[in-house]
């Protein structure tokens, strides 16, 4: 059985997404939500794809981290920008994700960057629980 080390209890309330909020239990997170401008919303407040991409950010950038180790590959510049897009299905009226996570690394060759983008999607938490279209796009920096 695997060992509970952390669960965060957020809860959304009022219209959600669209002037609700989200506030988290220790306080630390406390947020009014909008719908992006570029879905018709009023904008000027964090979405909740926002905060999926940051959350798979720095999760998938820690598993770099540990692929990387497991190599015995230290890392110094390296950043994950990712890119959660909002599908809209006209004819049928859903909705769905998808994703871009871009690895920007240096130290390394391309082919290696690439293998730690796969290996820390193996590993990333995020990447193993969204059932989601996902590229992995790795860039070594001169």
């Amino acid at each position: 059985m695997a060992e509970t080390n952390y669960t965060a209890v957020v809860t959304a309330t009022g219209e959600g997404r669209n002037g609700g909020r989200a506030q988290s239990t220790d306080g630390l997170l406390d947020l009014t939500l909008a719908i992006p401008q570029e879905m018709g919303g009023a904008g000027g407040a964090t979405n909740p794809e926002q905060l999926l991409a940051a959350g798979w950010a720095s999760c998938f950038l820690g598993a770099v981290k540990i692929t990387a180790a497991k190599r015995k590959v230290s890392l110094k510049d390296l950043a994950v920008v990712a890119e959660v897009t909002v599908h809209h299905q006209h004819e049928t009226g859903d909705y769905s994700l998808g994703a871009v996570l871009h690895l920007e690394l240096s130290g390394v060759d391309q082919k290696t960057a690439e293998e730690f983008g796969a290996g820390a999607h193996q590993i990333c938490p995020y990447s193993k629980a969204l059932d989601i279209p996902v590229a992995i796009e790795a860039t070594v920096a001169c």
